[in-house]
């Protein structure tokens, strides 16, 4: 019991001469971190704001702010941690050591950081692009570090590490996609009032970009039609739902207008054999 006390003594003692002895200092490293927290934070919130007005990308905005405020943090503590009699000389040793060896061990996480940073800075796409890359496509929702994550109609988040990013061959249709359709006509179709009859019946379908106009003409001549091509910028988001709307759309049309869609149709021509052997059957 004389041991513990005794113990519990030296232990107080330590404490009262630390506090004795550090006590400005104590409250110096105090007001000195919540000043500099408040100071990166007002700086983060200023340098995101004059990228914003300054129209960068908001990937690009916030890895700025970031990057400022993480840099005066960490002055922040190097100013800081002295006064309370921590010396900082061996930790940044230590921390050297210890980022070597988590190096080596996370080689794929560090590929990933460094292909973010790499995208961030070039930015080859920004949020709310339509990409395709590694046969995935979709919609940039945001670009991290690590990964960059897509979205698609069906609302479905796609996470793609960014080292798979880097290097690749990249889509970009900024934020639409192209949809492409094909519909066939008689032959003694009027080839050129079907294509105004399509054109104008794609006007106003909602999910269409009102910037590009869709292109419509001939795509090739079947055995027995002639095949339209359709090439419609449509919002990626709506994909699909404007693919289903333009193909009634289409259908309705050349319907209304007395367009025939024909149906395949082969010629099967059968000829008599000669000599001896039996006739072929005939066909009904």
């Amino acid at each position: 019991m004389d041991q513990e006390l005794e113990q519990v003594t030296r232990i107080y003692n330590l404490i009262e001469e630390y506090l004795v002895t550090y006590s400005f200092q104590i409250i110096g490293a105090i007001l000195i971190l919540l000043v500099g927290l408040f100071i990166a934070r007002k700086v983060g919130n200023g340098i995101f704001s004059l990228s914003q007005r300054k129209h960068l990308d908001v990937t690009l905005s916030r890895f700025f702010a970031s990057v400022a405020r993480i840099a005066i943090i960490a002055a922040v503590l190097m100013v800081a941690l002295p006064k309370l009699g921590i010396q900082i000389t061996p930790f940044i040793a230590a921390l050297g050591a210890v980022g070597l060896g988590a190096g080596l061990a996370v080689q794929g996480l560090l590929s990933n950081y460094s292909a973010g940073l790499a995208i961030i800075l070039t930015r080859p796409f920004v949020v709310g692009d339509t990409i395709k890359v590694q046969g995935v496509a979709g919609l940039v929702k945001e670009v991290k570090l690590a990964a960059t994550v897509l979205s698609n109609e069906d609302n479905e988040l796609i996470t793609i590490p960014n080292k798979h990013i880097v290097g690749e061959i990249i889509h970009n249709s900024q934020a639409d996609s192209i949809l492409e359709l094909e519909v066939g006509i008689d032959y003694r179709s009027d080839v050129e009032k079907s294509v105004k009859v399509i054109e104008d019946a794609l006007r106003g379908i909602d999910g269409i970009s009102t910037d590009r106009a869709p292109l419509v003409g001939i795509h090739e001549f079947g055995d027995s039609a002639v095949t339209l091509g359709v090439r419609i910028w449509v919002l990626t988001e709506k994909l699909f739902e404007t693919r289903y709307r333009c193909n009634l759309a289409i259908f309705q049309a050349l319907a209304t207008n007395g367009i025939n869609i024909p149906f395949p149709r082969r010629d099967v021509h059968v000829t008599g054999q000669t000599g001896s052997g039996p006739e072929p059957d005939s066909l009904p």
